[in-house]
C-alpha cells in the first residue's frame, strides 16, 4: 500500500522548503505574499500531500464565516492554485481527492475558491472532479523567448507610435530609492482613485515596502521620469520568480496620461526580461476578465493569450445552501463565489 500523507505547513522555513521541492512556482505561492495578503483574522496555510514519490501542495487563506462556527478557503489575489512534483497526464487524483475532502470537512470548511496560474501545467488534472474548474477569460503573455524584434513586430501601430513618442521625452530606470518608491505609491493611489477602485486595493505603504524587500521573489520598481521637469510621472512593480515576470501594480500622473508612459515601462521590462532569459511576461487580463479597454490595451503588445481559470469547490452543500438562503444572496453575477458572501459577508 502506498503511504498517503496530508499535512499543513504554516512555518516560513518549511513553506520555502516545500516550494523548493516542487517543479515550478510563482510569487503568488510564496509565504511572504500570503502573509502580506491575509487579514488579521485569517490564516495562511500550505496543504502538502505526499503519495509515494508524488508531491502536491496547495496554498490557501482560511477565513472565518461571520457569526458561524464555519470557515471557507480562498486564494491570494493573483494566479495561484496547486503545485506538484512527479505528476504527468496519467496521474490518478482519487486518493488526493479523498484526503483533501476529509481535511476540509474535519476543519469545518464549507467552500474553497482559487484562481489558477496560466503558466503551471497539470493544475486542471490535479483538481479533476473536485468541484468545478472554469475559464473566465484570457490573459496576455508576451513570449519573451522570441527574438526582440519578432516580439515588437506584433505590437499595434498605436503602441509603436506611443513608444516612439515616449522615448523622446521620458527616461526609465529601476529604483530602490525610498523617496522614489513613496512617489510611486502615491501614483498608485492616484490611479486607484481615478478608476474608483474598491477599498481593498488601497494597500498600505508598509505593504509595498515589505513586498519589495521580500527575498522569496525579486521586485523591480520601474520609474518613468519626464526629462524636462525631472519629475516621476509613472511607475510599475514587475515581479520576477523562476522564469516568469508578472506585471503587478502601476500608476501614472493624471496629467501625463496622454503620453501613455505605462507602455514604455512594459516595453523596457520586456527588453530586460528577454536579455535575462525569462520565458513569460504576463500582462494580465481585463477588468473582471472582460474583453474591455484594458484587455485591448494589453493585447496591443501580444496576441499570445493564455486561459485564466478558477476553481470552485462546495465541500458542504447543506451548510452552503443554508448560508445562501440566510443571507438572501442574489445570483446577479454567475461567476461570484461563494454566493453567500455576495452581499459583503
Amino acid at each position: 500500500m502506498i503511504n498517503e500523507i496530508l499535512s499543513i505547513v504554516e512555518d516560513k522555513t518549511q513553506w520555502e522548503q516545500v516550494l523548493k521541492d516542487v517543479v515550478f512556482f510563482d510569487f503568488y505561492h510564496t509565504y511572504d505574499y500570503h502573509k502580506l495578503s491575509k487579514k488579521d483574522n485569517e490564516k495562511a496555510i500550505l496543504i502538502r500531500y505526499i503519495e509515494g514519490d508524488t508531491l502536491i501542495c496547495l496554498p490557501l487563506i482560511i477565513r472565518p464565516i461571520p457569526n458561524t462556527l464555519y470557515f471557507d478557503a480562498t486564494s491570494v489575489y493573483g494566479y495561484a492554485g496547486p503545485l506538484f512534483k512527479n505528476i504527468d497526464t496519467n496521474f490518478d487524483n482519487s486518493s488526493f481527492t479523498k484526503a483533501l475532502a476529509h481535511f476540509f470537512k474535519q476543519n469545518n470548511i464549507v467552500s474553497v475558491f482559487s484562481r489558477l496560474n496560466p503558466f503551471i501545467e497539470n493544475q486542471d488534472l490535479i483538481l479533476k472532479n473536485i468541484g468545478e474548474t472554469k475559464k473566465l477569460g484570457d490573459i496576455v503573455n508576451i513570449d519573451i523567448t522570441k527574438p526582440i524584434e519578432e516580439q515588437r513586430a506584433v505590437f499595434s501601430k498605436t503602441t509603436k507610435r506611443y513608444l516612439n513618442k515616449a522615448r523622446k521625452c521620458l527616461e526609465v530606470k529601476i529604483s530602490n530609492d525610498e523617496n522614489d518608491i513613496l512617489e510611486f505609491i502615491d501614483l498608485y493611489y492616484e490611479n486607484m482613485n481615478r478608476v474608483h477602485a474598491e477599498k481593498k486595493y488601497f494597500f498600505s505603504k508598509d505593504y509595498f515596502f515589505k513586498f519589495i524587500k521580500s527575498k522569496e521573489f525579486k521586485t523591480d520598481v520601474l520609474i518613468a521620469k519626464d526629462i524636462v521637469s525631472n519629475t516621476i510621472i509613472s511607475g510599475a512593480m514587475m515581479v520576477k520568480t523562476n522564469n516568469i515576470v508578472q506585471y503587478h501594480l502601476s500608476g501614472t500622473k493624471s496629467n501625463f496620461l496622454h503620453l501613455s508612459p505605462i507602455r514604455l515601462l512594459i516595453d523596457e521590462m520586456r527588453l530586460m526580461a528577454s536579455q535575462e532569459n525569462y520565458t513569460y511576461f504576463n500582462l494580465g487580463g481585463g477588468l473582471g476578465n472582460e474583453d474591455d479597454d484594458l484587455f485591448r490595451f494589453k493585447s496591443s503588445f501580444s496576441k499570445s493569450f493564455k486561459p485564466f481559470e478558477v476553481w470552485k469547490y462546495i465541500v458542504n452543500s447543506e451548510v452552503y445552501d443554508s448560508l445562501v438562503n440566510e443571507h438572501k444572496a442574489q445570483d446577479n453575477d454567475p461567476d461570484f463565489f461563494p454566493l453567500y458572501r455576495f452581499n459583503g459577508l
